[in-house]
């Protein structure tokens, strides 16, 4: 893994292939190994760099009173100390709140967006609030207790057994510090009003299953991104980049390789 020194934070990463620079933002609980079917893949055509976020993974983790905006700022940070040029980004999940944070305070920064299984504050405001509470409940609880309660919300149950062992392997990672700070930072914010400021090319990438971001979901972000372009992945649930990668990748590549077309 890589390492660069981000506001006082050193950020490891992790980076393959070369091509155009694509970004990739895990979700919570998670860091950058959950790409590794992209790193493996999307590497044939992209410089693709995987951030563990401050507070994941090696990454140092951030002080208790670290905000979203601190958190946009950091990623600003580490696209400029370790990527070179106008990269496109990539979150899932967590990882695409943290890209609207970015694109809210650095919306030059990105050549496109490309949100997957996201949600920007379209939620009911008491399903908020519970996800807040059992997350804020479980950072005290070892993590055999409640991560096998989280599995069935990121996966169908007829998914690989061996991607869902190796996502459970890797949320087990997780640092309770770490992961306390984020959720103070970004579990209540609304990204709402980035949703129309947004003039890059923005794909929007989700499973038909996902229970975490629902069709509703889906097709509201759709409708706030201006030009968005919405994929549903057939029978996939919210990690579809581990459930089904090579349905995944190819929606990458399609909308990437479309944008150099023009």
């Amino acid at each position: 893994m890589e390492t660069v020194e981000v506001a006082g934070l050193r950020i490891r990463y992790r980076l393959a292939g070369q091509g155009p620079p694509l970004v990739l933002l895990h979700g919570a609980y998670e860091d950058s190994r959950i790409w590794r079917r992209q790193l493996e893949d999307l590497s044939a055509d992209f410089t693709v760099f995987a951030w563990d976020a401050p507070g994941c993974g090696g990454s140092d983790d951030p002080p208790p009173d670290f905000t979203g905006q601190d958190l946009g700022d950091a990623l600003a940070g580490f696209l400029r100390e370790a990527v070179p040029g106008r990269p496109h980004v990539l979150g899932l999940s967590m990882g695409s709140g943290i890209a609207l944070e970015l694109y809210r305070a650095h919306p030059s920064v990105p050549a496109s967006l490309l949100l997957v299984s996201a949600y920007a504050g379209s939620l009911p405001p008491e399903e908020v609030e519970r996800r807040y509470a059992q997350v804020l409940a479980e950072l005290d609880q070892p993590a055999e207790q409640f991560i096998p309660v989280w599995l069935p919300t990121l996966f169908r149950e007829h998914a690989d057994p061996a991607a869902v062992q190796e996502t459970s392997a890797i949320m087990a990672d997780f640092h309770p510090g770490g992961m306390r700070a984020l959720l103070n930072a970004n579990a209540h914010a609304d990204y709402r009003d980035v949703l129309p400021t947004i003039a890059v090319p923005t794909l929007l990438l989700y499973g038909t299953d996902d229970v975490r971001s629902p069709q509703s979901v889906a097709r509201e972000m759709n409708r706030r991104i201006p030009g968005s372009t919405l994929v549903m992945i057939p029978d996939v649930g919210h990690m579809a980049a581990v459930e089904a990668p090579a349905a995944f990748n190819a929606a990458v590549r399609r909308f990437l390789h479309g944008l150099s077309a023009r």
